[in-house]
């Protein structure tokens, strides 16, 4: 049995602002009034609870007994050295045909020599990738300082790196690591987010203002992008919601407004087609927009945020002030307009075609 239900506004596709330096910035309307903040903060709590990446979970040094111990010849108290090895970011996307949850053990021999120590004036720095030596592991710090070695010293290394979730304390990793004689346990840091920040604002449709814009801010730790953690925490969500799919009784099927695809283009084209001198922007924007040869609405949607700052005399008030003018119109930059068959090679021509014919 089908049920009807009204139509949800929904967006159609994610725009993505910002990505660099492990952050990103993701837009998506419109959003039904509520549920921005349903789906952001889902995704906050994903995000920052649920994600997988791998990290050290143990270390053994040859003749080291604890991790209170200090070594001869390094600057460093084991402590130290641990601290600094939580600070490790590794990488590794395991593929479905070689994925394994087992633990994986790695050695390594740490051999410095006296004219390496004299080369760096007595004091040598040991970065992460010359602890770790070879691993099956992308090194995301591979420069990461772990001990400064005064004097030579060869030493073996054991350690041993897994795949979790969250925080898990040593008191817990102990309860299912194979743990050796000598072995330190440490305290894990899975979670390869770092932060996340969700806003929820007013955007239009149609005539109507009160619908939601949810803008999405993920910044990771390098060890995965904040588009994979968007995309993975989407994954989990899905995965949650289909165990009470099973109680379904009834399909829903939602109601799709029947559109008139030319009315729309008509409409839009009425907007693309305004004067920059129409929207009443402070003279500093106007000029640097004709200082670009931009001179309609429809030029200027088609721009990208990054390519606008390019501008001469063009900044972020600048900026700030051109989307709120076309935000109030139902627009916004970087538009795709592909599906009415406008691009930034033919939208003079397209607004040019358009004015014509409303002449007539």
């Amino acid at each position: 049995m089908i049920i009807k239900y009204g139509k949800f506004e929904m967006p159609d596709n994610i725009k993505i602002e910002e990505e660099k330096d492990n952050f990103a910035k993701f837009i998506a309307e419109p959003f039904e009034r509520g549920f921005g903040h349903t789906l952001g903060n889902a995704f906050r709590r994903i995000m920052l609870t649920s994600l997988e990446a791998p990290a050290i979970m143990s270390v053994k040094m040859e003749k080291i007994y604890h991790e209170y111990a200090a070594i001869e010849g390094i600057k460093e108290d084991i402590i130290n050295i641990i601290l600094n090895l939580k600070g490790s970011k590794l990488r590794y996307l395991p593929k479905e045909e070689e994925y394994e949850r087992k633990i994986k053990k790695f050695s390594n021999v740490l051999d410095i020599s006296q004219k390496q120590i004299d080369e760096a004036n007595g004091m040598y720095s040991v970065s992460l990738k010359e602890f770790l030596g070879d691993i099956d592991f992308e090194i995301i710090n591979p420069d990461h300082h772990i001990m400064t070695i005064t004097s030579p010293i060869k030493k073996r290394i054991d350690f041993k790196i897994g795949f979790g979730r969250g925080y898990v304390p040593s008191e817990k990793i102990i309860e299912f690591i194979d743990k050796e004689i000598d072995e330190i346990i440490l305290d894990v840091s899975y979670s390869p987010v770092t932060l996340v920040n969700y806003y929820v604002e007013n955007t239009r449709v149609g005539q109507h203002t009160d619908y939601d814009r949810l803008i999405l801010e993920v910044t990771t730790d390098g060890r995965i992008t904040p588009s994979e953690a968007l995309s993975f925490a989407t994954q989990i969500a899905k995965k949650h919601f289909e165990i009470f799919d099973k109680i379904q009784k009834m399909n829903i099927e939602f109601e799709e407004e029947k559109k008139d695809k030319n009315r729309d283009r008509l409409e839009l084209l009425d907007k693309l087609a305004l004067k920059i001198s129409e929207i009443e922007l402070s003279v500093r924007s106007t000029n640097c927009l004709s200082g670009a040869n931009i001179t309609t609405i429809g030029e200027l949607v088609l721009m990208p945020e990054i390519e606008m700052l390019k501008f001469r005399n063009f900044g972020k008030k600048s900026l700030t002030e051109i989307k709120e003018k076309l935000h109030d119109l139902g627009l916004s930059l970087d538009m795709n307009l592909e599906k009415y068959g406008i691009s930034q090679d033919n939208i003079k021509s397209v607004i040019k075609k358009h004015l014509e014919e409303r002449e007539v």
